[in-house]
């Protein structure tokens, strides 16, 4: 259950460079945490049934998931070749909450986690999804609040380089991955 929340993804990179820069941390975590409270609920309440019933939705959701994720994985590499795109003294424009909300509702990745894959294993056991729920809200704050200790190293643009360069590795391999798997 822990692999599918700490899992590199959107969601989970903005958080961190959102810790790192310090800007609005607190409530871009909670918007992360209680979002995925609500979508672990969705899937455990049953909306794995109905996807069995209609399987294309998976392949949908996998197609749309693998462009979101090339989409915010070639971002990332842009940024990488930028360096100047990404400072950690926060100055870096931006709505960090609206931004969240769309790294969470609107990637189908995170559909894909926590409605259909971890819905369909907890499938009504809500002790599961309670279980879920307080490992994506420990992992968000730890990500959060503890990237500040990270601050030091990230003080030189080449780090950001680096993670950047991680980050957009990996976005476009899973996006890959879940476009040629379905």
């Amino acid at each position: 259950m822990m692999t599918l929340i700490v899992a590199i993804g959107a969601q989970n990179a903005f958080v961190l460079r959102q810790g790192l820069r310090r800007q609005a941390v607190a409530k871009v975590v909670a918007v992360c945490a209680l979002s995925d409270a609500i979508l672990v609920a969705v899937g455990v309440a049953g909306f794995g049934a109905i996807v069995r019933r209609w399987p294309q939705a998976i392949t949908i959701a996998a197609v749309v998931g693998g462009i979101f994720l090339l989409g915010y994985g070639f971002l990332a590499a842009r940024r990488a070749f930028r360096p100047s795109a990404m400072r950690v003294d926060g100055t870096a424009p931006g709505r960090p909450v609206l931004t969240a909300i769309a790294l969470t509702w609107l990637n189908p990745h995170v559909y894909l986690d926590t409605v259909l894959l971890l819905g369909s294993i907890a499938a009504g056991r809500w002790m599961f999804g309670v279980g879920a729920v307080t490992a994506s809200i420990t992992w968000f704050v730890a990500l959060g609040f503890g990237a500040r200790l990270l601050s030091p190293l990230f003080a030189k643009p080449r780090a950001w380089r680096v993670l950047d360069g991680v980050i957009a590795a990996v976005m476009i391999s899973l996006g890959l991955t879940l476009i040629a798997g379905w």
